[in-house]
């Protein structure tokens, strides 16, 4: 009976906290993000300059991009392309995760929602290119402000008694298909191609929603995660997260999904000769028979045979703190149009870093707690999935322990980026090592270890003793 009676208070005190992050996270102070007009600003891979050319200002002006009445440089051109990101957050309402009666992630799935994020930007250029933004992204409106009002702790009431109460079954929402049937085409060619992207735009999205079905969605990678040792509620790391998000990528069954697939890293190792067999072999069990082709890609010309890889690599970046001598490293990084983010944050509090200026990085943060939307409509609101409001964070905040993505379109262009990124990661006099870098041939011929916990493999720079070769990318702690 005790053991009864203990189990029902561990549920009541989860649900009671799973109801309080639901209003916590529901309400947020909206504080203006200043942006220098005297320095470029960088957005995975494109800059921007805030000051015009007749503007002779002199100093140090700081100002906010997105109030209406400023207008200066190619201000609104960042304020589209920042606004056209896929922005993931906390949702509630949603049906219960795997392994738990949670219907919302608020307070633990900040590093799963950012790592969606890079998983979308990865997705954005596959589908639509680098250049593509969306129509509507300049009519969004930035968060309001919102206080702690009656309303809100009636809402707390409302939370806390609605999740006391039994858990509707799980509906089965299903996806939007990558193609659906063809409407009536537009009159011009533009009107037809605009409207052919914003389908690959509603149904990229839609692989991220909120159900088990979803393809990309937090079930899924709740349901990966436990095979990793991690339940729902608990902290997911960005190196963990990046292993849940190649094994998501690979066993999505869309056929949309059949030309892509994932590469992680292996102790700050990228093994060429292991990138170009993701490019060349198709994944098992990415699309059945039975399935129709998926559509001709507007920016997806490649052979059948080849997939694009999504290249993923947890690093640590300093010991307790991240070590200022990686900070150009990290700038150099978001400088690449085929870089696709960095997800990390702070200390248990992650967030998406898309770009910088001066020594600050610019960040998509997913500590908003937003309702459920059944993305299975054809018609499903797009709104929520993008924000108009970037964030800054000194580059000193930075926790040391992320993971960096690419994208390579095919083998060619692998090796385009591997010449590339060995530029970039030549050790400085300040450096010393570099953050990761790249080996030819394959991982198994590095006598690595398969063996590692997924606790283990958190800390990319814990090597496995056994190991006997040493190459030029051993990980040295500074």
């Amino acid at each position: 009976m005790e053991n009864k009676g203990s189990d029902e208070v561990e549920k009541l005190k989860t649900k009671f906290l799973s109801a309080w992050h639901n209003v916590k996270y529901s309400w947020a102070l909206k504080s203006k993000t200043s942006f220098s007009r005297n320095s470029p600003v960088l957005l995975l891979g494109k800059c921007y300059h805030f000051k015009a050319e007749d503007d002779d200002s002199p100093t140090e002006a700081c100002c906010e991009p997105f109030d209406e009445d400023f207008v200066m440089g190619n201000v609104e051109a960042f304020r589209k392309d920042f606004a056209s990101r896929v922005w993931l957050t906390y949702r509630e309402e949603f049906p219960p995760l795997p392994g738990s009666t949670l219907t919302s992630d608020c307070g633990w799935g900040c590093m799963l929602r950012a790592g969606q994020m890079m998983l979308a930007q990865a997705l954005t250029l596959h589908f639509l290119g680098r250049d593509w933004t969306w129509p509507e992204a300049l009519a969004l409106q930035p968060l309001d402000t919102q206080t702690w009002t009656t309303t809100a702790a009636k809402r707390l009431v409302a939370s806390l008694e609605a999740s006391l109460q039994s858990s509707p079954g799980t509906s089965d929402h299903s996806l939007l298909p990558v193609h659906q049937a063809q409407a009536q085409a537009p009159g011009s060619a533009e009107e037809a191609d605009a409207h052919l992207k914003e389908m690959y735009h509603s149904t990229l999205v839609s692989w991220f929603g909120d159900s088990p079905s979803a393809q990309l969605g937090l079930h899924r990678l709740v349901r990966l995660g436990l095979t990793m040792g991690k339940q729902a509620g608990d902290w997911y790391g960005p190196a963990v997260v990046a292993h849940i998000l190649k094994k998501a990528v690979e066993e999505a069954m869309d056929p949309g999904l059949a030309g892509i697939t994932a590469y992680v890293s292996q102790d700050c190792t990228v093994y060429s000769a292991d990138v170009i067999d993701s490019h060349r072999a198709p994944t098992a069990g990415q699309a059945s028979p039975e399935s129709s082709d998926p559509p001709p890609s507007p920016q997806n010309d490649q052979p059948v045979s080849s997939r694009a890889v999504i290249i993923l690599i947890p690093v640590r970046l300093g010991g307790e703190k991240t070590n200022p001598d990686y900070f150009n490293f990290a700038k150099s990084i978001l400088s690449l149009e085929y870089c696709i983010g960095i997800i990390g944050g702070k200390p248990k509090q992650a967030c998406y870093f898309v770009g910088f200026q001066d020594d600050s990085l610019i960040y998509m943060d997913p500590h908003y707690c937003q309702s459920f939307v059944d993305v299975s409509t054809s018609d499903f609101p797009l709104q929520s999935y993008h924000c108009a409001s970037p964030k800054k964070m000194p580059f000193s905040k930075m926790d040391p322990s992320c993971t960096i993505g690419f994208y390579s379109r095919d083998v060619q262009d692998y090796e385009r980026i591997t010449q590339e990124l060995s530029k970039v990661l030549q050790p400085s006099a300040k450096e010393k090592y570099p953050a990761f870098t790249f080996v030819q041939g394959h991982g198994r011929d590095y006598d690595l270890s398969a063996s590692l916990t997924p606790e283990k493999r958190e800390w990319p720079f814990i090597r496995d003793p056994r190991r006997t070769v040493t190459t030029a990318g051993d990980f040295v702690l500074l």
